[in-house]
């Protein structure tokens, strides 16, 4: 037994050491790249007077060295130590040293991540230490169907001329409330959470200009949106806490269900997480002469998934709470997942409707949870949804769907008839996916009376679709989709590096790429919309695939074919996983349009 016990001393010992190397491994990463890229500089700066990238002109985007990047092992191994490589072998270590010395009762190491408490307040200095915080194992509970359901605000324009329409959105803290009696902390536009919903017109410009009120930078992304590089939510184009910006759209693209989100580089995990999102819903005149549903029979539906603490604090596994220091705990690694479902911000909401057609623009704005939704009971007759639209907008035709498999940042347009089901009915939306922690219920639909029905689902939709022919495309272009050895996510092997580019598409141009994964990956592209063209299995596309995508759910182990035109601009733009943590632990590549 002394011996055991001598072993294990020298073990614990060993651990700290480890502990304490990796937080200086962490802090010696930021002074190595000093000399690097303008992304790195500017991140630097910001910790010591504020910037804004409001006078950055599209030219500024477009003057890149474009590299077709193929990662050998010299190259990998040859490339300045950076934050993230010390991220990459360090925060896992620095996470275990962290718990050693939690559970030896040791003073505070010398060094680590910047300070911060369980609400992201900054403590008093760097040499301040924190312990993980591990979650908790549930929310506050909350009793299904008893919350109303409520639509999100829309924003009222504050300005509308022969020059565009113009709206104004402050990001700010804020505290609101979720779980009944208790109050959430949370990142908003203008304070709410989902943000107020912008409704846009085809063809005509939209401006938002934003302000930041957070204490940290942020970058606006459209997604879905057909923008230049400078108005496209780069996540390397920061605002600085502090300042404000114009993001100008030229809305040069069909109606579809759009929406707008946080995209700052390292951390749109926990600032989505916190509540900056938010619809951005584009209306046509090929929308406008069909007889769906309209008026309050159209209605958005923002689905998410939390995880509360006990006070009503949304749980994210930072290792640094403050958002200055990049940084997951592991358990987090593969995704932040929540037990308590929202829609639109309310948990488990109730909706009363009446027995005739609603059309419900469905958006997974999850950090990483795929949803398999479908109606409980089900209709007796016919399918439970009618697709209408998806990311890019309406359908040629409409597709009935016993089920939707949504991955983050999917959108679809669906409609739902009640006049199905008898007065006084109780139907649930229902998730089949059962991924842990298991969330099986979304909202329910209570059908509380009769009335009459003006709205129909024409066969036909929107003209044939102009969808890019893959007998055009000059190229084929293949991306993996894994985890690294070193525990870190990266497509082709490689980590995000703004210097690099993965791709380098002429504009106008016509290619094929190639996904493959190694667990489930949600690919999105930044302007371009794109068809999707096969699947490995089975070899054709799924029925909730068609129409014009931004985003495509690739599964474990599955290879997906897209083809593209890349219209609009030349310039920089990204394109990587929508797993937000898998994004922010480094699965994103640039592409240039030359």
């Amino acid at each position: 037994m002394g011996d055991r016990s001598g072993w294990a001393h020298l073990l614990w010992r060993a651990l700290e050491i480890v502990g304490v190397v990796s937080a200086h491994l962490v802090l010696l990463g930021r002074f190595a790249r000093r000399a690097g890229s303008a992304l790195r500089d500017r991140l630097r700066e910001w910790r010591t007077r504020p910037q804004s990238g409001a006078d950055r002109s599209d030219a500024d985007h477009s003057e890149v060295n474009v590299v077709v990047f193929e990662p050998t092992l010299g190259e990998r191994a040859g490339r300045l130590f950076s934050r993230r490589r010390a991220l990459s072998v360090g925060v896992l270590a620095v996470t275990a040293g962290a718990v050693v010395l939690t559970n030896k009762g040791c003073a505070d190491p010398p060094g680590g991540v910047p300070s911060s408490d369980a609400r992201g307040r900054r403590g008093a200095g760097p040499t301040e230490w924190v312990p993980p915080r591990n979650p908790p194992k549930a929310s506050p509970p909350v009793q299904h169907f008893t919350l109303p359901f409520v639509v999100p605000p829309v924003q009222r324009p504050v300005r509308d001329d022969v020059s565009g329409t113009y709206y104004a959105m402050t990001q700010r803290d804020a505290s609101i409330e979720i779980i009944p009696g208790l109050r959430t902390p949370i990142m908003g536009y203008e304070g709410v959470f989902p943000g107020p919903t912008i409704m846009a017109r085809s063809g005509r410009p939209t401006i938002v200009d934003h302000t930041n009120r957070l204490a940290v930078p942020v970058a606006v992304h459209l997604h879905g949106g057909k923008n230049p590089p400078a108005q496209d939510g780069h996540p390397t184009d920061l605002m600085a806490p502090g300042t404000a910006r114009r993001y100008a759209y030229p809305t040069d693209q069909r109606g579809a269900t759009l929406w707008y989100h946080d995209h700052r580089l390292d951390f749109t995990g926990p600032q989505v997480y916190r509540g900056l999102a938010g619809f951005h819903i584009i209306r046509d005149a090929v929308e406008d002469a069909l007889p769906l549903p309209a008026g309050d029979k159209d209605v958005p539906l923002l689905i998410t998934d939390r995880l509360f603490e006990a006070d009503g604090t949304m749980y994210y596994p930072s290792s640094d709470p403050s958002l200055r220091t990049p940084g997951l705990y592991p358990w987090a690694m593969n995704g932040q997942y929540g037990d308590t479902a929202l829609v639109n911000g309310v948990p488990w909401p109730r909706m009363e409707v009446s027995a005739t057609k609603y059309r419900f623009r469905v958006l997974n704005a999850s950090n990483a949870r795929h949803w398999d939704i479908t109606l409980d009971p089900p209709p007796p007759s016919g399918d439970p949804f009618v697709q209408v639209g998806s990311d890019g907008g309406l359908l040629s035709s409409p597709v009935g769907l016993r089920n939707i498999v949504m991955s983050p940042a999917e959108r679809f347009d669906v409609v739902i008839d009640f006049a199905r089901y008898p007065v006084g009915t109780r139907v649930v939306l229902v998730n089949n996916d059962r991924t842990i922690p298991v969330v099986t219920e979304l909202m329910c639909f209570d059908v509380v009376r009769r009335e009459t029905e003006t709205a129909t689902v024409p066969a036909r939709l929107a003209p044939p679709l102009d969808l890019p022919d893959p007998a055009d495309a000059v190229g084929i272009r293949h991306f993996d989709f894994t985890r690294r050895a070193d525990g870190m996510w990266g497509i082709n092997g490689a980590m995000f590096d703004d210097r690099q580019s993965l791709a380098s598409p002429a504009l106008g141009s016509t290619e094929i790429w190639e996904f493959t994964s190694d667990v489930a990956h949600p690919v999105h592209l930044h302007l371009v919309h794109f068809r999707v063209l096969s699947r490995s299995r089975p070899q054709s596309p799924e029925p909730w695939d068609g129409g014009w995508k931004d985003t495509v759910r690739v599964r474990p182990g599955e290879t997906v074919r897209i083809v593209s035109r890349f219209e609009g601009w030349r310039g920089k733009y990204v394109f990587h996983c929508h797993n937000l943590e898998h994004e922010d632990m480094m699965m994103m590549a640039n592409f240039t349009v030359q």
